[in-house]
């Protein structure tokens, strides 16, 4: 990075850096305001930063403003920044003269050895480990936004205090913070958790609960449409689809590893410490379920590779503070995967299994938009993992391998391994910038081993395979919020669960519109008719609204010459065409899968 860059937000850890110094002037405020308000944490995250407060009473809108004001004066006061260090007991006892007993208890539970730092700007002071910038002079006042207030608990944990967390941003020009709000605002629209609502993709009844969304008619064919592709796409690559059961006993998971090591994000049915009695959970992933189609006869290299796909439902126990809309649930469906190969296999497997995603996100329009994570083990992390120090060496350099000659360009994830190997992440941001893992591909050297899966190769002998998890297109729910995001609900031709909509405009062409409707369907074409007595501006702004592709006007004159006056939902007019014609133009776009509509 240039010299001069260096100091501007084109800079990840200026940026950082400046954000978190916000947070430090945004707390100072409040205090200013309201002194007997309790600090708790303020990072700074990826867009912006958020401060943790126990406060006596709840912050509105109203007392935000009067923060932003509070933090403009702040600013404009230049206060000097300066970092001092202090023993545990001295730091402990500042804090405590402070009253505060958030800090008291971050310091308590620092390791015995570390830096206790603080950084002081005018009369505030906090517990931090920075950087910051040297001074709040440095923050420009006008171009800070407050964004939200919610509810926290106290280090993420249900079972201690709820605090408020208010979240900020902040740019070093005012235009920057209004391209940022409209970006936002764009976001807001795009939103699948509102959106995918109202255009009835999906819903969500508490009696159920949360994390287990209902697909309605239109997300659930969305869905099943892009199951069939997949499941076709992989047959053509030589997978065997398999049915497994969506529970097994415990032991099955402890030969896994999930039991010790996934356990608690695991539904259990029965009790997981009582070994007297049978115990089954809900499967968290299908590999165990999967090794079992290997297993069940004996194998020799000329079996391999062997490729296992499945469409898998899922059950995770995610924690009820990451539920979010369809992009974290607690049940799924994934498009899964494991290939059974021999260690000299490894890298055309690798390259087929990234091709195989590749091409699929490319196809719905998202590989764009993704990222390539490079997720490693953490060797000061020991008892999240099996295997040794060494079999992780072996995998991660065969991995690291196999990416450079493939020539992925990826960064690299400390400790975000799965517990029995290294992967490769494929990362997608929702349309406010948080991003999960959309599809991932891991190699994996010891689970065949904790199996007993072995095979006999060419000299006789009799070993171990290597596993490839992996899966093409992810998590469906997941997919299917970020495409409501990213068409804004207007979905591919191809993947919409109406394509077609008929608009008699009189009664007296409602005979040729279900004939219409008839051959549309007949041609496989998602069809349907709107023989409602409105007006025919008020049924295209419907079909408009509803996001429908196309729009098929038809009166006295298209049913005499057989013809369609063609819409789409962006307003265009197509003109009319023979309806043959019309078929055939509709049908090349959804075999070819276009983004054209």
């Amino acid at each position: 990075m240039s010299e001069e860059n260096l100091y501007t937000f084109e800079n990840p850890q200026y940026r950082q850096t400046y954000w978190h110094t916000c947070a430090h002037v945004m707390a100072q405020a409040v205090k200013r305001l309201w002194p007997e308000v309790k600090l708790a944490i303020g990072p700074a995250i990826d867009e912006g930063w958020y401060y943790d407060f126990d406060s006596p009473f709840s912050f509105t809108q109203e007392h935000l403003e009067k923060i932003e004001a509070e933090m403009r004066k702040i600013c404009k006061e230049r206060l000097h920044l300066e970092r001092t260090e202090k023993p545990r007991q001295e730091a402990i006892a500042y804090m405590q003269a402070q009253d505060e007993p958030y800090k008291v208890e971050l310091i308590q539970d620092l390791p015995e050895d570390a830096v206790i730092s603080f950084y002081t700007q005018g009369e505030f002071t906090d517990l931090c480990a920075g950087p910051h910038l040297d001074s709040t002079g440095r923050i420009k006042g006008n171009a800070i936004r407050l964004t939200q207030c919610c509810g926290a608990y106290w280090r993420g944990d249900s079972k201690r205090k709820m605090l408020q967390r208010i979240y900020g941003v902040a740019f070093p020009k005012k235009e920057e913070l209004e391209e940022y709000l409209r970006r936002q605002e764009e976001a807001r629209r795009r939103d699948h958790n509102k959106l995918g609502r109202e255009l009835e993709f999906f819903t969500t009844v508490d009696v159920i609960g949360q994390g287990l969304p209902i697909l309605l008619p239109k997300g659930a064919k969305v869905i099943q449409t892009l199951q069939r592709w997949v499941e076709d796409e992989e047959e053509k690559r030589g997978y065997l689809l398999t049915k497994t059961p969506y529970m097994a006993k415990r032991e099955l998971y402890k030969i896994s590893g999930h039991w010790d090591h996934y356990l608690d994000g695991m539904f259990v049915l029965g009790d997981p410490h009582d070994e007297t009695k049978e115990c089954f959970a809900l499967r968290p992933m299908t590999c165990p379920f999967q090794y079992q189609v290997f297993l069940n006869r004996a194998r020799s290299y000329r079996d391999l590779p062997m490729r296992l796909g499945e469409t898998s439902t899922l059950f995770r126990n995610e924690d009820s503070g990451e539920m979010h809309g369809l992009i974290r649930v607690r049940q799924f469906t994934i498009s899964e995967g494991h290939l059974i190969l021999r260690p000299e296999q490894l890298e055309d497997e690798f390259r087929g299994c990234l091709e195989l995603a590749k091409y699929c996100l490319e196809t719905v329009g998202m590989l764009e938009d993704c990222s390539f994570r490079f997720s490693q083990w953490d060797p000061n992390n020991r008892e999240k993992y099996i295997g040794t120090p060494e079999q992780w060496e072996e995998a991660q350099s065969a991995m690291a391998k196999i990416l450079d000659d493939l020539g992925v360009e990826y960064t690299i994830g400390i400790d975000e391994a799965a517990f029995y190997g290294p992967k490769l992440d494929i990362q997608y941001k929702n349309v406010f910038g948080k991003e999960d893992t959309i599809v991932t591909i891991q190699v994996d050297q010891l689970l065949a081993q904790q199996f007993g899966m072995e095979y006999v190769d060419a000299d006789g002998k009799k070993k171990h395979p290597y596993i490839i998890h992996r899966t093409s297109l992810g998590c469906y729910e997941r997919t299917l919020a970020y495409l409501i995001e990213k068409y804004a609900g207007a979905l591919p031709l191809w993947m919409m669960p109406t394509q077609v909509r008929v608009l008699p405009i009189t009664d007296r062409a409602h005979d040729y519109a279900e004939s219409v409707v008839a051959r549309l369907k007949a041609s496989g074409i998602r069809v349907e008719g709107d023989f409602r007595s409105e007006k025919l501006g008020y049924k295209i702004r419907e079909a408009q609204k509803e996001k429908i592709p196309y729009m098929l006007v038809v009166g006295d004159k298209e049913a005499e010459n057989g013809t369609v006056a063609v819409r789409t939902r962006s307003g265009g007019d197509e003109g009319v065409m023979a309806l043959a014609d019309f078929i055939a133009q509709c049908r090349a776009e959804i075999d070819e899968k276009s983004r054209r509509i």
